[in-house]
């Protein structure tokens, strides 16, 4: 009934379909195998993606060639670039989407993916030959060969859902859990935990009054994720989100529910997010607050749904109910469902290769939250890394890594990898060390031309790259010849607050001054427009951040150079830590369990002290 596979995936969330399709794109045969073909990459919480850090992972995936860019640009209903009154390496796109919307578009974008295979069942095993993953059985008793397996099974695994003191089995409401891979793994050796993740109530939005709340609009320039011509909105078009906030009666009739909340209990085991924390959590741990914030969400074109963000909770049913009727503007609030928590098994991610392969079982992958992280886009990274690599070893060719000063999915790879988790991790700008070089600005520059080498970033992409790169130089060359005569830039610079020219001026040097924008510069100073016509905003923004941060992103990539040194000394697979007499307990603990690949990842291993790194490196060089 099946024939023989490349690459077969465990799970079509938002980690298994990046993964299916950058295996397939790259030529591998692949089984996509879901427990339900209706919600392949399903958004479980909250309708939205991107944000801080976040923003930036997906237009990485996107310069790589995966599909989650082009999704959320085709299912967006408000689009903003979060800190834009802060320097360009903060800067984050973040949209909200409409949630069918999203699943329709990735299920379309897999169906018209050639080398994808789709089947309905739940993978209760992995085939195991010779510590080697060779396929899967499925609850239907189906043994699937294939000769790499990525599982990607999200919040499913033996997962419990809590509402008050109600628990049940689940992977998701109303959708049942999987079992069978985890006790499988652990009676191999595998080492498993439990985290904990949460969702708030839906409500209809028709029940609102949005009156006593403050609107909160998209951006009335929409970027995007996607680095292709993809079709967006147009600005005012876009649906509004609203922020209310609860109150100190509603925290007192939340607290009126403490007594049977799972989380206080201790009927939950799982460690939740520490920053994404439930409604109750927030409030213990914050007493001194009098108000939380409420984002209210709209969940699509075509549904009243509303997402209350801010809200997450297993308390019970009725005590979230009369809370939520005390927040401004929810007085009538009718609930769709309530809030609930998940408990699910994950695996400690240092028992990964930085390919997330695992080390006890070759041709295995594990990829989302399988190994400890939370997010839609923390998820889809792993998925296009672990398809990638899976191809990679179906073929017998080198394996695909991301460095850290290359791109926010090598630092949090690296991270899962080196440190492990034991909270659900989630993806910040201050985790990355070089956040200077890593914008969501310049991800098809740093990215695309790595992954095109290997096949999976198509052509177009490529030529995109090469005019952009190019453009930037044109454009640069061009401001440092533009002159301005000080009457032409009087009103603009005066716009500004900026002082007069006394003397005419290159170009360049007006753009170096504070608050100098050049598309700005572009409607004052006509000539300049003309000269610069010719150029997108995208490449004429590119140019200008290079231009104004050149100093700060040299001083980024010396430092680079001087870590690399660590980065470039490898540590043999076979290398015996036992013979190295001066290492601290915790250090040869640690080496010993994470095997690291080079002295840079034994640097960043928590425990790990710089001495003992010198020691290492020392005895190396004997």
């Amino acid at each position: 009934m099946f024939p023989e596979y490349d690459v077969i995936v465990v799970g079509a969330g938002h980690a298994g379909s990046e993964a299916a399709a950058a295996a397939a794109n790259l030529g591998s045969k692949v089984l996509l195998v879901t427990m339900n073909m209706q919600t392949i990459g399903q958004m479980s919480c909250n309708p939205a993606m991107g944000g801080i850090a976040k923003g930036q992972i997906v237009r990485e995936i996107d310069a790589l060639g995966g599909y989650s860019g082009i999704v959320t640009d085709q299912s967006m209903i408000q689009f903003r670039m979060l800190n834009r009154s802060k320097g360009p390496a903060m800067w984050s796109p973040r949209t909200q989407n409409d949630r069918m919307l999203f699943a329709a578009k990735w299920r379309e974008q897999l169906e018209q993916t050639p080398n994808v295979d789709f089947y309905q069942d739940m993978v209760r095993s992995i085939i195991v030959k010779d510590n080697k993953a060779c396929g899967v059985v499925t609850g239907l008793g189906h043994h699937i060969p294939s000769k790499s397996v990525i599982v990607t099974s999200g919040t499913f695994l033996n997962g419990i859902i809590h509402i008050g003191e109600k628990n049940f089995g689940g992977g998701r409401i109303g959708e049942k859990g999987a079992t069978g891979i985890t006790e499988q793994l652990v009676e191999l050796g595998f080492e498993a935990d439990r985290l904990k993740t949460g969702t708030p109530p839906r409500i209809d939005g028709r029940s609102l009054d949005y009156s006593k709340m403050e609107e909160q609009k998209g951006d009335e320039e929409i970027t995007g994720f996607s680095y292709l011509d993809v079709p967006k909105p147009k600005a005012q078009d876009q649906i509004s989100c609203w922020i209310t906030y609860t109150s100190t009666e509603t925290h007192e009739l939340l607290k009126t529910g403490f007594d049977r909340s799972p989380m206080f209990a201790g009927r939950i085991e799982g460690v939740g997010p520490r920053y994404c924390p439930s409604i109750e959590d927030k409030i213990n741990r914050f007493a001194d607050r009098d108000r939380h914030q409420i984002f209210v969400e709209p969940e699509g074109w075509n549904t009243v749904e509303i997402y209350v963000n801010g809200f997450s909770t297993s308390l019970p049913d009725d005590v979230q109910y009369k809370a939520l009727t005390s927040i401004p503007g929810f007085e009538n609030a009718r609930m769709f469902r309530p809030g609930y928590a998940i408990e699910y098994d994950y695996f400690p991610p240092t028992q990964l290769t930085h390919a997330l392969e695992t080390k006890l079982i070759s041709n295995l992958f594990f990829a989302g939250q399988i190994n400890g992280t939370t997010g839609y886009e923390e998820a889809a990274c792993q998925g296009i890394m672990a398809g990638i690599n899976a191809h990679q070893k179906a073929k017998n060719l080198d394996p695909f890594i991301l460095k850290r000063s290359e791109a926010y999915i090598g630092v949090l790879v690296d991270d899962l990898i080196s440190k492990g988790t034991e909270e659900p991790y989630r993806m910040f700008t201050s985790r990355a060390e070089f956040r200077t070089l890593l914008r969501q600005d310049n991800a098809d520059l740093r990215l695309t031309e790595l992954s095109h080498n290997i096949g999976l970033a198509s052509e177009e992409r490529m030529e995109k790259v090469r005019n952009k790169k190019e453009g930037v130089e044109q454009i640069t060359a061009i401001l440092k010849e533009f002159s301005v005569e000080p009457s032409e830039a009087e009103a603009y610079l005066q716009s500004k607050n900026s002082s007069p020219l006394l003397q005419k001026q290159r170009a360049l040097q007006v753009l170096l001054r504070p608050n100098i924008d050049l598309v700005a510069m572009c409607k004052y100073i006509p000539r300049l427009g003309a000269a610069l016509s010719s150029f997108n905003r995208d490449t004429l923004e590119q140019a200008e951040i290079q231009i104004k941060y050149e100093t700060y992103i040299e001083k980024e990539k010396e430092l680079v150079q001087k870590m690399s040194q660590l980065e470039n000394l490898i540590i043999p697979d076979t290398f015996d830590y036992d013979k190295v007499a001066a290492l601290s307990n915790e250090a040869l603990q640690k080496f010993k369990k994470i095997k690291p690949r080079t002295l840079g990842q034994a640097s960043r291993i928590s425990g790990v002290n710089p001495s003992d790194v010198q020691i290492l490196m020392i005895y190396m060089g004997r």
